[in-house]
């Protein structure tokens, strides 16, 4: 059996702790390649893309005065941390016929930093 020093396992755990909750700050430049199509923050405004404040916990599909695809609106989905993930991967994957023209998101670490700035955009 290998032995892992006390100090690796903490790292581990600390890393572990730290991805799981995300970096909002972090976030908060990934949401910079969103920021072409949406808003978020006081005064946002739809754009080609919905308004994000307030989408962590919110039905898909509901945002008001937001023209969503048929698709988006038919899926049934709620924007909880792992629906979010899994639809920033790929939406098209998730939701064939939404009108998110998106290639995804790769990097676990950016998605989770995302979703942790998308939890601070509070519903106005």
């Amino acid at each position: 059996m290998k032995r892992i020093p006390i100090a690796g396992l903490l790292a581990l755990a600390l890393m572990s702790s730290a991805r799981a909750d995300g970096d909002a700050a972090a976030g908060a430049t990934v949401f910079a390649q969103c920021s072409a199509c949406h808003a978020v923050g006081a005064g946002a405004q739809n754009s080609v893309g919905p308004v994000l404040n307030g989408v962590v916990g919110r039905p898909a599909g509901t945002y008001p005065s937001y023209r969503y695809s048929s698709a988006m609106r038919k899926s049934g989905l709620t924007w909880d941390e792992p629906t979010l993930v899994q639809y920033l991967k790929g939406p098209e994957k998730l939701v064939p016929g939404s009108k998110m023209v998106f290639p995804g998101l790769a990097n676990d670490a950016d998605l989770v930093n995302l979703i942790a700035y998308l939890k601070q955009q509070k519903a106005e």
